[in-house]
């Protein structure tokens, strides 16, 4: 039986540098594209272990699509799965026509190489659940619209194409809305490795609006293990919420994390003001994914912390070294 063949646009991110290492523990051949070099090896979960069947080129969506288009015809994958995007949410503010034309107008111009190659099965669009903006209870994936921030926008106006693409021409898209992904070689400037590296390293951290944001959190290997039923067996314009049915206030979660490193919560932190645009909760109903697709998360908040925590005691010494905060790039 041939290997099953995945193109991961996007590699070089979290999730997509997991994602490749999940593609190469199942036996498929992945080629990867992200628009910088290859990251440190310290946040590709692909290079912790012996790997082949992997091939990486750098091509970046603004400007090198005839090349990426041109690898695709090449490599012939059986599916495609997007994670690459401008994905911060407060600094979007500050450039929102870098994130239309990342997010969105990029993005059109792939949809359109893309439905005209036949030996696609099915491609995956990471999406967010920021899409729906500030929402009480639990959402389901029919919730309306209402985004609230440049990022937000830019990634609704994907999805809507996508989604016109699929009733026009049958283009085989599906999507995945996660709750906030979290583990091993996450960037530092996300909430957990964040609150770790300020308590090994003896910093303060900055709790925005004080902690009161409601959030899901889900396992990157969690994410992972969906991502991929989603590629072999998830409907056709379908949209899937991935997320725990825990709940956390983001106090809550650095509470925890002190907990499990021993640190007082109060010589850790300091309060900050929310930032512009901050939704207050999201909060999915993820029950599709586990009735259609046969999925259910097996983590915790707790086992995503002390996963991530012991990466980075670990990798102290290199982490140290790297960026702890946000470099925009267009």
């Amino acid at each position: 039986m041939l290997s099953e063949r995945f193109l991961v646009i996007g590699s070089n991110s979290f999730s997509g540098a997991s994602f490749v290492a999940g593609l190469l523990q199942a036996g498929a051949e992945v080629l990867g594209t992200s628009r910088s070099p290859e990251a440190d090896a310290v946040f590709l979960p692909y290079r912790w272990m012996p790997h082949e069947r992997f091939t990486f080129r750098q091509l970046d969506l603004n400007r090198d699509l005839d090349k990426l288009d041109a690898a695709m015809a090449w490599f012939q994958p059986d599916y495609v799965v997007n994670f690459a995007a401008q994905g911060m949410v407060a600094q979007s503010w500050q450039n929102p026509e870098h994130w239309y034309q990342t997010n969105t107008l990029a993005m059109i111009r792939l949809h359109e190489r893309l439905r005209k190659h036949k030996f696609l099965k099915k491609f995956v669009q990471a999406s967010t659940p920021e899409v729906y903006g500030s929402t009480s209870g639990v959402i389901r994936e029919d919730a309306p619209f209402n985004p609230s921030t440049p990022y937000a926008i830019s990634k609704a106006a994907c999805d809507m194409n996508l989604l016109a693409y699929h009733r026009a021409y049958g283009f085989p898209v599906a999507f995945t809305r996660s709750a906030n992904v979290c583990g091993p070689g996450q960037a530092l400037y996300r909430i957990i490795p964040k609150t770790v590296l300020c308590i090994l390293t003896g910093k303060k951290l900055r709790l925005e609006g004080g902690g009161t944001s409601v959030r899901s959190f889900i396992h990157i290997r969690d994410v992972v293990d969906a991502t991929l039923r989603i590629c072999r067996h998830g409907t056709p314009g379908a949209i899937y919420h991935l997320s725990t049915d825990q709940r956390e206030l983001i106090r809550a979660l650095v509470e925890e994390i002190c907990r499990q490193l021993d640190a007082r919560f109060e010589d850790c932190v300091e309060v900050a003001e929310a930032r512009l645009g901050q939704d207050a909760a999201y909060l999915l109903d993820s029950s599709k994914a586990r009735t259609e697709l046969g999925w259910k998360p097996g983590l915790t908040v707790v086992d995503m912390i002390r996963d991530t925590a012991d990466w980075m005691k670990k990798n102290l010494d290199r982490l140290r070294q790297m960026p702890d905060q946000y470099v925009h790039k267009e």
